[in-house]
């Protein structure tokens, strides 16, 4: 007959075995070492049971040999400690090997273990796994009728439990920081890699549509300054909450990084499905919040993209969604929006100006042209205003709107800017050199980025004194969205400029906020009416209205009065009527090259047409 192992060389068998064991193969090394342990101790079953603390309850990880024929409900897979039994609810924080054999005093066990395992009559030896003074599980030996178990059979279990402790709380070690590696620590939600991986696995698979949300919470820093640092983190940890109990369990949640969110929804999915979910997702997310008795919401814009299995990658799709998501905010906000190829080709453009921008003020696609102001009781031309264009190499001549926006989001407008009056003021100096006299305004736009820039008064003295232009014959525009950015150093830069003998003018003036109050606190010399209000001038009586306002006011205040977007006769009529002289317009010339302008000035006047 065969000699059993000392107890020695059997702890020694299984540390050697669970060694090797990790997260991907704990399963199959639990029942080895089981089966090892029923052979060796010839019991009929072992088992190896886990404790979940936040549901109070113990579970079944482990078994050999497995059961046949196991209820469902398994009377033994989990049970709370709350409901338990006697024997099992001595288990929840057990420090010393429980040992019994059968006794009518357990009968309410016996039976548990009957329903679930067809055994009648079982001793059983249970020993606790205890990590950090803690009870996590217990490993269970258990055989039918009655049996003794012995001093050294018991040390030997509780060796071989200590191993299955540290297996434990390693597997647990591994899994933790596996899920950190695609969770989010704050919210519990996968993080940009999770979602990634998940996200990716979808697209290169087969399968239906399905829709992907893109979108950002609103002005998350006022409530850390209102109510405190860590305010800003218990928001985005309630919407990450929410969006955990409003979604359904196929659906994937993922914060992808500050205050940005993503959603992916299971297919199969329609743009209407998809705008519908994200509109009541957009409710979920936006609903106020309680903290500290302030309840406080924040606005957010979602974007939808479909994703096509087979078709994209997941920064083609985010980024679709991402787009779509700007231009729900540019919109207005809050608000739903779906991707689209106008915006694929409207943030093509847009990344494509990004991109190339600071190469064209450096070399030499960008060229200005000019549009003639007019004096209309003489036709004669009083000024020029510069407008800046791009001679793009694939897309052709772009006017300014195209890029002007983009170019101070990325912080090239004062770069932008600063060639814009450079360049003018050369021509200007050119064509007087030319004509031998010249006594006309020079108007240069400036955006709200370089009025409030350190070296502007500098840049406007280098170019005025680099192409002996006197101050009197340069006027700065600045509209009124340029004075709302700063008001107070939008004064002081406006107030430096007039200090140096150039003229202020507001531009598109009436669209923007509190105008009045404007030309009360601003060193202002000229306002520009918005061609919004010229356009229909001759038979909008709003319009008019607007403009007869506009006319009182720059009497009032003693400023020049120009008309912006003239392209009428009629138009011009009503103008004259009103007492405002001078104006610019298609009426009377189109923006033009330098060299066509300075025909136009030898000539001195222009015909309406």
């Amino acid at each position: 007959m065969e000699r059993r192992p000392s107890f020695d060389v059997l702890v020694t068998r299984v540390a050697t075995h669970l060694i090797g064991v990790n997260a991907a193969t704990v399963s199959a090394g639990y029942e080895k070492v089981l089966e090892n342990l029923v052979d060796y101790f010839d019991v009929d079953a072992a088992y190896l049971r886990h404790h979940d603390a936040q549901r109070r309850a113990t579970v079944m990880v482990a078994e050999w040999p497995a059961r046949t024929d196991v209820p469902d409900p398994d009377p033994l897979g989990t049970v709370t400690f709350r409901d338990a039994d006697p024997v099992f609810a001595a288990t929840e924080h057990l420090k010393e090997p429980l040992l019994f054999r059968p006794d009518p005093a357990m009968e309410d066990y016996r039976r548990r273990v009957e329903s679930a395992s067809g055994y009648t009559s079982i001793s059983m030896a249970s020993v606790p796994l205890v990590t950090r003074d803690t009870t996590t599980g217990t490993l269970g030996l258990v055989a039918s009728g009655d049996r003794e178990w012995s001093d050294e059979e018991v040390e030997a279990m509780k060796a071989i439990a200590t191993l299955f402790s540290q297996l434990q709380a390693r597997i647990d070690a591994e899994e933790h920081l596996r899920w950190a590696a695609t969770h989010d620590a704050l919210t519990g939600l996968l993080n940009r890699r999770g979602v990634s991986d998940l996200l990716s696995a979808r697209l290169a698979g087969g399968g239906d549509a399905f829709a992907v949300l893109y979108f950002d919470l609103d002005r998350l820093k006022a409530l850390n300054d209102f109510l405190g640092h860590s305010a800003g983190d218990t928001f985005l940890r309630t919407v990450g909450a929410r969006l955990q109990r409003h979604s359904d369990a196929d659906t994937l949640l993922a914060r992808w990084g500050g205050d940005e969110f993503v959603v992916v929804l299971p297919g199969p999915m329609t743009e209407d499905d998809a705008y519908a979910e994200a509109c009541r997702i957009l409710t979920v997310v936006t609903a106020r919040v309680d903290m500290a008795g302030e309840y406080v919401s924040r606005t957010a814009s979602i974007g939808v993209a479909l994703g096509i299995p087979g078709s994209g990658t997941v920064d083609s799709v985010i980024a679709d969604a991402d787009q779509a998501a700007l231009a729900a905010k540019t919109a207005g906000g809050n608000q739903v929006s779906l991707f689209s190829s106008e915006i694929r080709e409207r943030n093509e453009l847009q990344n494509d100006i990004e991109l190339h921008l600071r190469a064209a003020i450096e070399g030499e696609s960008l060229l200005l042209h000019f549009q003639p102001e007019i004096d209309l009781t003489t036709d004669r031309i009083t000024a020029v205003e510069a407008l800046v264009r791009w001679q793009h190499p694939t897309r052709g001549m772009l006017p300014p709107v195209e890029f002007i926006a983009i170019a101070e989001a990325v912080n090239l407008a004062t770069d932008l800017g600063r060639w814009v009056l450079h360049t003018a003021c050369r021509t200007y100096a050119s064509w007087r050199s030319t004509l031998g006299t010249l006594d006309i305004a020079l108007r240069v736009n400036v955006s709200p980025a370089q009025l409030v820039s350190l070296d502007f008064v500098h840049t406007v003295r280098e170019a005025l004194s680099r192409y002996s232009l006197e101050p009197q014959y340069l006027c700065i525009e600045i509209t009124e969205v340029a004075v709302v950015h700063d008001i107070v150093l939008a004064a002081r830069a406006l107030r430096d400029i007039r200090a140096l003998g150039v003229r202020v003018a507001i531009d598109d003036f009436g669209t923007g906020y509190s105008s009045l109050s404007h030309l009360k606190t601003l060193p202002v010399d000229a306002v520009k009416i918005d061609r919004e209000f010229v356009t229909h001038l001759a038979t909008s009586r709003d319009d008019r209205a607007i403009v007869e306002a506009v006319t009182a006011l720059a009497r009032a205040y003693d400023l020049d009065l120009i008309a912006e977007g003239l392209e009428d006769v009629d138009a011009r009529a009503v103008l004259l009527e009103l007492g405002c002289t001078r104006a610019q317009g298609y009426l009377y010339a189109r923006p033009q090259p330098a060299d066509v302008v300075l025909e136009m000035l030898r000539i001195g006047t222009l015909t309406p047409s």
